[in-house]
């Protein structure tokens, strides 16, 4: 008689629904936040390929996080010094010599110039310097609102080209500052 008393006693069956209840509820907010943590982060990769007889690589990365866009430029298998490197309208490396790539990203029909100094084009990244070791790296944050991952065809960078050039970019020379012939190229994707 004692067992049945105790576990029909009111008040423990109360603290065991209390205690499914908040269980429930911690389980549940668990499952909210978990969902809201996941990352919004867009990714779009370009694979550098060697063009015009040249040895360089590399891999350009494009982020894009509440808005805002970064590239993250790693070239390697060049000479020291600054080379230039610019996004082209035209997904297409094909060419052994990239001019497939057509001519640089321009939607907002600007001068050629310094990227953050206007009129600059969208697709003026600038330059990367390559180090003793034949190796460049460059990160950028577009705070401009020039590119975007997949959004209006005037911002969306998938499916435009990036291109090495064997020089380095003037920032003035009209149409594309001098940089000389396309080394590298290679077409931007969207990651999923």
């Amino acid at each position: 008689m004692e067992k049945d008393e105790k576990s029909h006693n009111p008040s423990q069956q109360g603290e065991t629904e209390s205690n499914k209840m908040k269980r429930h509820l911690i389980l549940t907010c668990i499952t909210i936040l978990v969902s809201c943590s996941g990352s919004n982060t867009k990714k779009a990769i370009a694979t550098i390929e060697p063009k015009n007889g040249s040895s360089v690589s590399g891999t350009i990365v494009f982020f894009e996080e509440k808005g805002a866009v970064k590239i993250k430029v790693n070239i390697s298998g060049l000479g020291e010094g600054p080379v230039a490197v610019h996004l082209h309208a035209i997904g297409d490396c094909g060419s052994d010599d990239g001019k497939s790539a057509g001519g640089h990203w321009n939607p907002t029909n600007e001068n050629h110039g310094k990227w953050g100094t206007p009129p600059f084009h969208s697709g003026d990244i600038g330059n990367v310097q390559i180090d003793g070791n034949g190796n460049g790296k460059l990160t950028l944050v577009d705070q401009f609102g020039r590119w975007s991952i997949g959004g209006s065809p005037k911002t969306n960078v998938v499916g435009k080209a990036i291109v090495v050039h064997v020089g380095d970019d003037d920032m003035s020379s009209q149409p594309s500052g001098a940089a000389g012939a396309r080394i590298g190229c290679g077409v931007i994707k969207k990651k999923r």
